[in-house]
C-alpha cells in the first residue's frame, strides 16, 4: 500500500495498529525496507516486517493502544523523499508476566521515498522516547 502523501503515514499506522493488521502495517514499507521495532527486533524486507509486527501484536502489544502526538515532516532530495518523525503514546502494553507496563512515549522515525505508485517507507525505527 502506497500513500498519496507522506503526511498520511501516522494515520495509516494508527489505523492498522488498532486493527492489529500486521500485513497492512508492512504494506506501508517498500519491498526491500529496513525496520527496527520497539522491542528491538530488526527486519529486512516487507515479509520479515509483517512477521515482526505479527509477533509483537500477538505478544506484548496485544492490548496496546496507539495515540498520535506531534508530527514533524521534512522533504529531502528535492521532494522525492521525506523524513517523518511521529510521536506516539502507547498504553495497554503487557509485560511477559501479564502485568500492565503503563503508558510509554515512543517515536516512529521513517524515511519515505516517492515512487510511481506513491510514497513508501524505505527505512524506519520505532523507539521508546526518553
Amino acid at each position: 500500500m502506497s500513500l498519496a502523501d507522506p503526511a498520511d503515514l501516522p494515520r495509516a499506522i494508527a489505523h492498522a495498529w488498532g486493527a492489529r493488521d500486521a500485513r497492512a502495517l508492512a504494506a506501508l514499507f517498500a519491498p526491500d525496507a529496513d525496520f527496527l521495532s520497539l522491542t528491538g527486533g530488526a527486519a529486512e524486507g516487507r515479509a520479515e516486517i509483517a512477521e515482526l509486527f505479527a509477533g509483537e501484536l500477538a505478544g506484548a502489544f496485544a492490548r496496546a493502544r496507539l495515540v498520535t502526538g506531534k508530527t514533524k515532516l521534512r522533504a529531502i532530495a528535492g521532494g522525492a523523499a521525506a523524513v517523518l518523525t511521529q510521536r506516539f503514546v502507547l498504553s495497554g502494553i503487557v509485560h511477559a508476566d501479564g502485568s500492565d507496563a503503563g503508558r510509554v512515549g515512543s517515536v516512529f522515525c521513517a524515511t519515505l521515498e516517492q515512487g510511481v505508485e506513491g510514497w513508501q517507507i524505505v527505512a524506519a525505527q520505532f523507539v521508546v522516547e526518553g
